[in-house]
């Protein structure tokens, strides 16, 4: 599967699942997803192989890597996985091998430290490189508000400098970006390195239109059917 956009549409990659209609992380989310519509689903994987975005954000009912690899493989889908925790590369890449999921797989990090040791522990698995950093969780808010509008718009300005250096320091071939950050010069910046360009956590109906327009690959949402729905109304570019 290839995650350059081809078609007419981006993905629809739900986060976590989807999260709007199920706890994020669970075999339920990623059915919803599913069941929504999702190409992709996107999830968190940390210390131990356990599916979640932090030690402090464990499902009532954890998965492990494989069980939700194990998922993937019978839906159909393809699956992104964010990884949280440093030294977890090599037994991520088994696993996607395991399961026959190269294809349809890519891997995602903050780290280009960490995507390095990935290509290290093997070079098929698909890298993309996120930024910036979530740490505050920042997808879980309609940001930038009015306090950081003017650093966000700074960012947007220096995201096409950034992107070829966050592409080689990598050796990513796509590129996972807070969606405020994406702009048209962006989009021609990892396309000139063939790399795709993923967005993340998008919810607002106008905003996917928007992101499709300037022609992203994926979008990442939590409420794919939303997605998929906004999608659908849009001609053909």
């Amino acid at each position: 599967m290839s995650f350059t956009r081809a078609g007419d549409r981006p993905l629809v990659i739900g986060h976590r699942g989807a999260p709007v209609l199920a706890p994020e992380n669970t075999l339920a989310s990623f059915e919803a997803a599913v069941s929504s519509g999702a190409d992709a689903i996107e999830l968190d994987v940390g210390a131990g192989l356990v599916v979640a975005h932090s030690e402090h954000e464990v499902p009532v009912d954890p998965l492990v890597l494989d069980d939700a690899l194990d998922f993937v493989r019978t839906s159909g889908t393809a699956v992104l996985v964010d990884l949280k925790r440093p030294g977890i590369e090599h037994a991520v890449a088994t696993s996607l091998r395991r399961h026959g999921l190269l294809e349809r797989a890519f891997v995602s990090s903050t780290s280009p430290r960490s995507l390095r040791r990935l290509a290290a522990a093997d070079a098929d698995v698909t890298r993309s490189i996120s930024y910036p950093h979530d740490r505050y969780r920042i997808s879980r808010f309609d940001w930038p508000g009015a306090l950081t509008a003017g650093t966000a718009a700074a960012l947007r300005r220096a995201m096409p400098l950034r992107v070829p250096l966050l592409l080689s320091a990598a050796r990513a071939r796509a590129l996972t970006v807070h969606h405020e950050l994406v702009s048209a010069a962006v989009v021609r910046a990892a396309r000139s390195r063939r790399a795709a360009v993923l967005t993340w956590t998008v919810n607002d109906a106008a905003r996917i239109a928007a992101l499709a327009r300037l022609g992203v690959d994926g979008i990442i949402t939590d409420d794919p059917g939303k997605a998929r729905d906004v999608l659908a109304t849009l001609d053909p570019l």
